[in-house]
């Protein structure tokens, strides 16, 4: 069963408050802050993230097991651990964008 965590949304602008992710090269809200769920996204330009990140949203969903849910679908970026605890992935279902993600 996968519970709806946030919307992410990516932006062409860097928002105050923003945190940053070293090896992504992006900037992100925290979803938790925004009464709709919403996580903007601002990219640098020399971000190694796949183009579908950086030009569509994204529905995110919490995960039992990220490799199961992962297992035959159209895997945009593999599972990894973005925060101790914190592990995700991207997957294309049909056309949309989706992020799974699983605490330890």
């Amino acid at each position: 069963m996968a519970e709806f965590k946030h919307f992410g949304v990516p932006t062409g602008t860097k928002m105050d408050g923003m945190s940053f992710l070293e090896g992504g090269r992006v900037w992100f809200t925290e979803p938790d802050a925004s009464p709709y769920k919403i996580e903007f996204l601002y990219f640098e330009p020399d971000s190694p993230m796949p183009e579908a990140l950086k030009t569509k949203a994204h529905a995110a969903f919490a995960v039992d097991d990220l490799e199961a849910a992962v297992a035959g679908q159209n895997v945009v970026i593999e599972p990894f651990e973005v925060f101790p605890g914190l592990r995700i992935a991207f997957i294309l279902k049909d056309e949309a964008l989706l992020e799974l993600m699983q605490t330890a």
